[in-house]
């Protein structure tokens, strides 16, 4: 029974432990990290013609704050174009939204994903009329300086940039904890990477492209929610390297409630279940080939998502207890602790100044939300399930 048992154990702790480890890795290389910007008051070689795609499914909500908050930025008006791509919207708000000077692509599908607007737009662009293409969601308000930034990296020879996405919101104890999860995600997986030298992720908005590269990538793509794993792991294929702007901010609107946070982790789960299955074989392949960004795309996605690592070692060390047994205790226990330094050093100052103790109860509730948002996956890599936004009430 005993061997039985460390059967089962040990498999398992080195699953974890390579989580926590890798974890523990990017996370004090982030603290190294300087990403690759470059000083803003620096004279532009170029000002290129940038496309920024906005799509919108029934964000009738927030698309007209949104689109009049990213006219006013720090960038020639004659070199930015809006293009909101309107998917099922009101009437009325089709009709506010000609009055911008922007571009509105109605879109129409049978089953909706924000992949397929983003592409049908991309076809739509007149050829040889821009020099970078950007995605920006529906909620999402850029930085005045956003897009001076990403047009300085382009001039550096970047093809590929993730700008730095943080919170609009904190005004809800859920808020907060996705906040901080967005910007543990920033130092681990953007700037952790490339002070590592390895791309940085893409995180589906505040990212720009040359053209060419983002209609390949998106022509490929094979996954119903979450894209901005594929896409990445398709552009390193293609010998492109990802750039992360640190101080090229984009405000998005963080979930507010419990309801939303689980159907959100639902769609993210069942899209990495896909891209690690979809991609077994290319990943493995491309380290023999010595192609290590992709390589480590793939790895990437092997990664547990840290509130579900979170139970699963505080469900070990409870079980240690129980058994009493010492190497389950000890290994369990360890890993925790290594795992709760790692989060606390990604996680920026000004946060942790946002939380109170009560809101430690809040966090207990999303992780066992998130552990039951596993049983809802299969039905979001069926279908498209959006993170709906403008909302303020905090339903349970």
């Amino acid at each position: 029974m005993q061997i039985f048992w460390y059967l089962i154990f040990l498999p398992m702790a080195i699953y974890l432990a390579f989580n926590v480890l890798y974890l523990f890795l990017v996370a004090i290389a982030g603290r190294l990290s300087n990403a690759d910007d470059i000083s803003v008051s620096t004279m532009p070689g170029t000002i290129r013609r940038i496309a920024v795609l906005i799509p919108a499914y029934k964000e009738d909500k927030v698309i007209i704050d949104s689109v009049e908050a990213n006219l006013q930025l720090n960038y020639p008006k004659s070199s930015y174009d809006l293009f909101v791509i309107a998917d099922s919207f009101l009437p009325e708000t089709l009709l506010k939204l000609a009055t911008y000077p922007i571009k509105v692509i109605k879109v129409e599908f049978e089953q909706s994903t924000v992949q397929k607007s983003v592409l049908y737009a991309l076809n739509q662009l007149p050829p040889n009329t821009y020099d970078i293409v950007m995605v920006s969601d529906a909620d999402n308000h850029m930085a005045p300086d956003f897009l001076q930034r990403i047009n300085l990296a382009f001039d550096k020879g970047w093809k590929v940039v993730q700008g730095h996405r943080v919170a609009k919101n904190t005004n809800t104890s859920v808020a907060i904890f996705d906040a901080m999860n967005e910007e543990v995600n920033n130092h681990l997986f953007r700037g952790g990477q490339r002070a590592l030298g390895l791309s940085a992720s893409l995180i589906g908005s505040g990212m720009a492209f040359v053209p060419e590269a983002m209609i390949h990538g998106m022509s490929r793509l094979q996954t119903m929610g979450g894209y901005d794993k594929e896409l990445e792991m398709n552009l390193l294929l293609d010998g492109f390297h990802i750039a992360y702007l640190k101080e090229a901010y984009i405000y998005d609107e963080k979930v507010q409630n419990m309801a939303v946070f689980e159907r959100q982790r639902s769609r993210w789960i069942a899209a990495q279940i896909h891209f690690v299955k979809f991609y077994f074989k290319v990943g493995i392949q491309q380290l023999f080939k010595g192609n290590f960004h992709a390589f480590n795309a793939y790895v990437k996605g092997l990664i547990m998502p840290r509130t579900l690592l979170l139970a699963v070692l505080g469900l070990g060390v409870f079980i240690g207890l129980i058994f009493l047994s010492i190497p389950i205790l000890t290994t369990m226990g360890s890993l925790l602790g290594l795992l709760a330094f790692s989060l606390a050093i990604s996680i920026p100052g000004y946060l942790w100044e946002k939380i109170s103790a009560k809101d430690f109860l809040t966090l207990f509730q999303l992780i066992f939300r998130m552990v039951r948002s596993l049983l809802n996956i299969k039905q979001a890599g069926k279908s498209f399930l959006p993170t709906p936004h403008g909302e303020t009430e905090t339903k349970s």
